[in-house]
């Protein structure tokens, strides 16, 4: 399989590694502001998993609260920051077996309105958290559905319309992990040997509030990088093998996660879950909300450094500067203990699920991407862009007609690219996808089970910037024979033209 092929529907590609690391964002001129020298090395934080009770209905129930706090990012600054779950920064992670009930309420303790969307989960698009859930100052808004996908690393995030961006970039982003029966046989006790990694970037003004202000074409880029909300972090490994599941949640910037002696790693899956089996890499590519399961060799003493490396967006050189394409940085050095636990084997084989059948596509879409639109249009609210049946499987077309990097993210769905040489037993599970500049790539998509007539789903590019500016359409999905509204109720905010 070539390299573009892997970046195209894993988010991955698989070139050698560029130059040396530092210990900061380096060669970032993009507007933001020079690299700064960031402080000793502290221990990784973990974030807590999220308390959770049963209801009479034996449903799980977890209560969020989103809120203002103050965190330390670097010495002698405090930063105002927002945080879920009591968190001043970030959130708690979610947790959630295929088959459970689950009521989640979000309570916005925040001076504006927000929402919360649950990033890759199959549900009722009245319960997907989108521009269409807002979420008042003092209100609590609860989403209830039955966890039906498989084991995944899933995550949630607020999507307020024209808001996204700064409210993302402000704190308030977690993880939400899904289990299944089927077993995976790779390590599995979180904070341990199954670790999150959350990676982020902020430049900070003198006064150690986040700098807003420092935009280029593609969004807030900044010169510090926090990994689950921590600077220049170490871990503490006490196994020879280590699961990571890395999170892209930074508003614009890219990532290509590597081992600074390029040593391979094992991807053992991407945003929907697992792979069928595991494959060996050099690097993963993650663009904004794409995620990818890792799993690291290690050996007893010797430490290694995750690092994010230089890597191709196919762009010319000054949008591959604005995108955070050229810096090399740390990301987390791994300390191995003397003496570590042997893990078991990675399996050979991990996902069960059968592959999506492009003989059986309903139809064709096509979307095409430019100057900040999707087919020319913007955002607006009120429009029904497409109607798709419940739990149709279509073929769609995302056609990048921009000289900058773009990704798709559809809410409601799961998504495997179609390649050429690529079986169909191989494709990995998606729900956001790298659009090149002047490519076009072609994705079985199949929407979920949940048919609703009036509430729409969002599709949209995940560059944050790019979304705020209204590079964003919804549809409607309809049971065979409903009638779908001709027009949606406007959600709070603004539309684009």
């Amino acid at each position: 399989m070539s390299p573009l092929s892997r970046r195209r529907f894993l988010g991955a590609t698989l070139a050698a590694a560029g130059a040396a690391a530092v210990a900061s964002v380096a060669g970032c001129a993009t507007g933001a502001p020079p690299p700064r020298t960031l402080p000793a090395r502290r221990p990784l934080a973990i974030p807590p998993l999220a308390p959770s009770t049963r209801d009479a209905a034996g449903r799980r129930v977890v209560e969020l609260v989103a809120a203002p706090g103050t965190s330390t990012f670097l010495p002698g600054l405090a930063t105002p920051t927002w945080g879920y779950g009591g968190l001043p920064f970030g959130g708690p992670t979610l947790h959630a077996r295929r088959g459970e009930d689950v009521v989640l309420r979000v309570t916005n303790r925040l001076p504006e309105t927000t929402t919360t969307h649950w990033h890759g989960a199959t549900l009722p698009a009245r319960a997907d958290g989108g521009p269409h859930q807002p979420i008042a100052p003092g209100a609590t808004w609860e989403a209830a559905w039955r966890v039906d996908q498989p084991a995944a690393t899933l995550w949630y995030h607020p999507h307020p319309h024209g808001a996204t961006e700064r409210h993302v970039h402000r704190g308030l982003a977690g993880l939400f992990l899904v289990d299944d029966d089927v077993p995976a046989g790779l390590p599995d006790r979180y904070g341990v040997d199954d670790v999150p990694l959350v990676l982020t970037d902020r430049a900070f003004a003198p006064d150690g509030a986040f700098d807003e202000q420092h935009r280029n074409a593609v969004g807030l880029l900044g010169d510090t990088v926090l990994v689950n909300g921590t600077v220049a972090p170490y871990l503490e490994v006490t196994t020879s093998r280590l699961r990571l599941r890395v999170l892209n949640a930074s508003p614009a910037r890219s990532y290509r996660v590597a081992l600074d002696d390029e040593a391979p790693l094992t991807l053992v899956g991407t945003d929907g879950g697992l792979l069928p089996a595991p494959r060996t890499v050099d690097g993963v590519v993650l663009t904004p909300g794409e995620r990818a399961e890792i799993v690291v060799d290690l050996r007893p003493g010797v430490r290694r450094v995750l690092r994010s490396v230089s890597h191709d967006l196919g762009t010319v050189n000054g949008i591959t500067q604005a995108a955070g394409a050229n810096d090399t940085f740390d990301l987390l050095e791994l300390r191995p203990a003397d003496r570590l636990e042997s893990s078991p084997a990675v399996p050979a084989r991990l996902s069960r699920e059968a592959p999506l059948d492009a003989t059986a596509a309903a139809r064709t879409r096509r979307f095409v991407l430019s100057d900040n639109r999707i087919n020319g249009r913007g955002m607006d609210t009120t429009r029904v862009d497409e109607v798709v049946e419940v739990a149709a499987t279509e073929i769609w077309e995302f056609a990048n007609r921009h000289t900058q990097p773009h990704n798709i993210h559809v809410h409601d769905a799961r998504i495997q690219v179609l390649e050429p040489g690529v079986p169909a037993a191989e494709r990995p599970w998606k729900d956001t996808v790298a659009v090149p500049p002047m490519t076009t790539v072609r994705a079985l998509v199949r929407v979920g089970p949940h048919a609703d007539p009036e509430v729409p789903y969002m599709l949209h590019c995940h560059l944050l910037r790019h979304e705020d500016d209204g590079m964003m359409l919804q549809f409607l999905v309809v049971a065979p024979g409903q009638r779908p509204a001709t027009s949606i109720a406007a959600a709070p905010g603004h539309d684009h033209g």
